[in-house]
């Protein structure tokens, strides 16, 4: 056993396969290559829970958790996070006007200012993966 309570290290392995599934391979790749000691732990720590536990649950699909994702990370006025999930969602099957619609309702919920900073994210995100003109 490696201390993590997983002794097959079966959730490393699924959850950087299913970080590179939904952020993708070269995002993967820029953060295992960057990340110092500190961030190698992070990182495993992300992998193991967040991407190896949670992410591959059978409970609801990746576009469920995408949109559940980028719902949470309005709320919380993540924006760079909102821009990387922006690109889950549109990997997961979520359409640039359906992620517009999340911002919209989550407006009413989060505030119009968090939105408001959220949505310029979203937009120029969706600019750049040529989702939008």
């Amino acid at each position: 056993m490696d201390g993590s309570g997983d002794p097959a290290g079966d959730t490393q392995t699924l959850g950087i396969k299913a970080r590179r599934e939904v952020l993708g391979e070269e995002h993967v790749a820029r953060s295992l290559e960057r990340a110092s000691s500190l961030g190698a732990m992070w990182l495993d720590h992300a992998h193991r829970h967040a991407w190896g536990s949670v992410w591959p649950r059978d409970g609801l699909d990746r576009r469920a958790r995408s949109i559940i994702t980028l719902s949470c990370l309005i709320a919380l006025g993540l924006e760079r996070e909102v821009g990387l999930h922006t690109r889950a969602a549109i990997t997961n099957g979520l359409t640039a006007d359906e992620i517009a619609e999340i911002v919209i309702h989550s407006s009413v919920y989060v505030g119009f200012p968090k939105a408001h900073e959220a949505f310029a994210v979203v937009e120029s995100t969706l600019r750049e993966l040529g989702a939008i003109e």
